[in-house]
């Protein structure tokens, strides 16, 4: 199986997919081309399955070639535990949007194309271990996503899309310069050698003869650039316009997969590079996570309109990830932490992740729906008696919407509980303020519920509201399915990364 580059065609076939698009005539084809390219990402990425080692060090399916040797820059792509937990996740909710977006009237062939070249972008994040390519992917993505969120958004389009876009650019080119620094003091790009180097305390070290404040200025500019996209807390205020004006198939893709880009690169760059800078400011950090965490589910218990309201619900959401990284980095120590806290915090962090990405993209087609049918209007009061006009829908969304609550026996109860109880363990006084985002989180999707799909049919649901067709169902469905199946048999998911996270628990010492 190693003889072909499995990892080269999970990225390339979406931009080959894009590049078809762009020669094939303007027809109804184009949706079909766009999501069979699209469908390529989870087919290599089950086929992967079969033979992936969760055990394996340094991760699996190693592509590393020569590629500009003036800067010791090699093409570098390797698969572990988490990146192949990322990749399943981006199979499943990129053929999903775009199966969202099956009516979308205006330009498919273009839409498709863009959407064929984020969701490629995102895959060579996940993958790449040189930062040279794996910049590039990263700020590649940005491209695509600005003319989604423009030439298809809503009325506000434009001021979110370009908020979005300076956001994040500016958060990167923190990042840029501090990686131009590790570059000069060390010579190399490359992930894992800087890991290694960062582990003996080399790096530290070499950072350290520009100046004693040198490893903080480089810390700070790498974490500039995760926590804008992550979002961390207050780097959040472009997500919930960018999140509310998107088309419902780019929100969906936005919240499932980008936004768990920034998470990524806590654990793939922040955690191995730096433990002592990430160690000393753990506390402040694990501050801003539980302001996420708190002010997020307030935030969308505010709301009334629905879009920003599942926004801001994901701000709450993506904060638990971060706030379970933090606390286990608040915790470490000479003599390293309790290990089954810190398996399990890990462990419910790379859950929630992919849980989050299934249940806000279903939930975010849901309001798409709504929206939909009611001519564009998406308000907390614009509905009524949904259950009763449109049955099998309001089954369908009160499962995503029960899920993103956390409902045990559903995937969203699995990944939150790992997180609370490795936190306890570790940072006792944030899980139990953190327990403030369950309460609020819980009372405004149940508000919601009850004013939308329940009591007598109101507002837009008394004209004809029709059920799901089979287009709508090929979305929700399988969503569906996996948040039962996952939250039922969460161990099929555990299994692929245990041994990764074991390891970072057992690394987890700083002197």
């Amino acid at each position: 199986m190693n003889s072909l580059p499995w990892l080269s065609l999970i990225i390339f076939t979406p931009w080959i997919g894009a590049l078809v698009l762009a020669l094939v005539p303007r027809t109804a084809a184009c949706r079909w081309i766009g999501l069979l390219f699209s469908l390529s990402t989870l087919a290599f990425a089950v086929r992967l399955l079969f033979g992936f080692d969760p055990n394996a060090t340094g991760g699996q399916f190693v592509e590393q070639h020569a590629w500009i040797a003036s800067l010791n820059v090699t093409y570098h792509l390797s698969l572990d535990g988490l990146s192949l937990l990322l990749v399943l996740l981006t199979g499943l909710v990129a053929p999903a949007s775009l199966l969202a977006s099956w009516k979308q009237a205006q330009s498919p062939r273009l839409f498709n194309a863009l959407f064929l070249v984020l969701q490629g972008a995102a895959l060579g994040t996940f993958l790449a271990l040189n930062f040279f390519h794996w910049f590039i992917f990263w700020e590649l993505s940005l491209v695509p996503a600005f003319f989604l969120i423009k030439l298809w958004g809503g009325p506000g389009a434009t001021p979110a899309a370009y908020q979005f876009f300076i956001y994040t650019m500016a958060g990167s080119a923190f990042m840029l310069l501090a990686f131009a620094a590790i570059f000069v003091a060390t010579g190399t790009l490359d992930f894992v050698q800087l890991a290694h180097l960062a582990a003996d305390g080399t790096l530290n070290a070499k950072l350290a003869a520009a100046g004693t404040f040198a490893p903080k200025a480089v810390f700070l500019g790498v974490f500039l650039g995760l926590a804008v996209k992550a979002p961390l807390f207050p780097f959040h205020t472009w997500l919930p316009s960018t999140y509310a004006e998107a088309p419902t198939g780019a929100s969906m893709f936005l919240t499932g997969v980008m936004s768990k880009m920034g998470v990524y690169g806590f654990l793939r760059i922040l955690w191995p590079l730096f433990p002592h800078q990430l160690h000393a400011a753990a506390a402040p950090l694990l501050c801003l996570a539980l302001g996420g965490v708190v002010l997020g589910a307030f935030s969308a218990m505010r709301q009334t309109d629905l879009k920003r309201m599942v926004a801001y619900s994901s701000v709450n959401h993506v904060s638990y990830c971060l706030m379970a990284i933090f606390a286990v980095a608040y915790a470490a120590g000479p003599s390293g932490l309790p290990a089954n806290a810190a398996v399990s915090t890990f462990s419910g962090a790379l859950l929630q992740m992919f849980n989050h990405g299934i249940s806000a993209a279903a939930l975010f087609f849901c309001i798409g729906i709504l929206e939909t049918r009611s001519g564009g209007r998406r308000g907390l009061n614009d509905f009524g008696g949904v259950r009763s006009a449109a049955p099998i829908f309001a089954g369908l969304c009160g499962l995503a919407m029960f899920s993103s609550l956390g409902l045990p026996g559903l995937n969203g109860f699995v990944g939150e509980f790992l997180i609370f109880r490795g936190v306890f363990g570790l940072a006792p006084c944030s899980a139990t303020i953190a327990c403030l985002g369950l309460f609020a989180t819980a009372l405004f999707l149940l508000t919601f519920w009850q004013r939308v799909f329940h009591g007598p049919r109101a507002g837009a649901t008394i004209a004809n509201f029709p059920d799901v067709d089979g287009s709508e169902r090929a979305v929700l469905v399988p969503l569906v399915i996996l948040m039962i199946v996952f939250g039922v048999l969460p161990q099929l998911l555990v299994g692929l990364f245990n041994p990764l996270v074991t390891s970072w628990a057992s690394q987890a010492i700083v002197h």
